[in-house]
């Protein structure tokens, strides 16, 4: 078992922004509230914690609640929680049979996402559910591993619903549906695009050129979407040569540049988008090399881990362009 800490610096009023997805309400890791206090020496205050089972999916929060996904036992479960109390509210759950073949963990990976009252949650086993955000209860389910025969690959199912409109988006990896659209009040396929496979990055949404686009880093290379339709707007091959690798962080986007980087030699690239035609601005292995981890950019400049898990990664600053 694990513990969830709530600490006082992110769980009061003062933020003013709510959490509702993966990488925060714009999807890039970046908080735009109220100044936070400063800490003291000791640490922020906590306010309260809670047991959390097996899995890497953080929590999200929105309209005064917390969603935490994790697995217990033989069941993916969904809690629901008072984010400044962490009194329980609802919890929901169903069965999980996952087992990761490099025995590391058997829980969600991906994040929730709260939108339109609803969230979406993606289990480590390609199961798709909405659930009512004030009581918890299941709306639709999709099993996308079964319908669209999408392989477990090596670590399960890992990216984090990303919710537009009235379309939640995927990288599932599937036949003929490596990228999804669903119909966020039915669950039912409203597009599929790409034969892709699936990463364990997850898209994000910008504008490019005037263009309303949904970035995704399959583990083939980097595919742009129109969000409403499944329509590829570019794609860039983009992938270590050895098979045994993984792409795993999540696009940054500035403007029309569009920033990728894995591992295992193959390292980043920096593309300026214009139409389907895409440009290399810069690209190494030396400068930020992303195994897992995504990266964050602010006034220009690029934070993140550069380097393997295995070895050990810097954490780095460099210019973005």
């Amino acid at each position: 078992m694990r513990i969830l800490l709530l600490l006082l610096a992110i769980a009061f009023p003062l933020s003013a922004e709510d959490w509702p997805q993966f990488l925060g309400p714009r999807r890039d890791g970046s908080y735009q509230g109220k100044d936070l206090p400063a800490w003291p020496a000791t640490g922020p205050q906590q306010l309260w914690q809670t047991q959390v089972g097996a899995g890497f999916a953080g929590p999200t929060v929105a309209e005064g609640k917390l969603i935490l996904f994790h697995r217990l036992d033989h069941e993916e479960i969904v809690d629901c929680l008072n984010s400044v109390t962490g009194k329980p509210i609802w919890r929901a759950r169903y069965g999980a049979d996952y087992v990761d073949d490099f025995r590391f963990d058997n829980g969600p990976r991906a994040v929730p996402a709260i939108a339109g009252g609803r969230v979406f949650t993606h289990g480590a086993h390609g199961m798709v559910h909405a659930w009512d955000l004030k009581t918890g209860k299941a709306l639709w389910k999709l099993d996308a591993r079964t319908q669209f025969k999408a392989p477990k690959g090596f670590f399960g199912f890992a990216c984090s619903p990303l919710v537009v409109s009235n379309t939640v988006l995927l990288n599932i990896g599937g036949a003929q549906a490596g990228i999804i659209g669903l119909d966020v009040a039915s669950g039912k396929l409203r597009w599929r695009a790409t034969e892709e496979p699936a990463s364990y990055a997850s898209p994000v949404l910008a504008t490019i050129n005037e263009t309303p686009q949904a970035v995704f880093f399959t583990r083939e290379g980097l595919v742009s979407v129109d969000p409403a339709t499944g329509k590829v707007r570019f794609s860039h091959h983009w992938r270590p040569a050895m098979r045994a690798s993984v792409n795993a962080c999540t696009p940054v986007i500035l403007g029309d540049l569009v920033f990728a980087s894995t591992s295992y030699g193959k390292g980043a690239t920096l593309l300026a988008v214009d139409g389907a035609d895409l440009k290399t601005v810069w690209t190494n292995d030396t400068s930020m090399s992303c195994h897992y981890s995504s990266c964050v950019v602010k006034n220009g400049l690029l934070f993140g881990f550069h380097g393997r898990q295995e070895a050990g990664a810097d954490l780095r600053c460099v210019d973005f362009k």
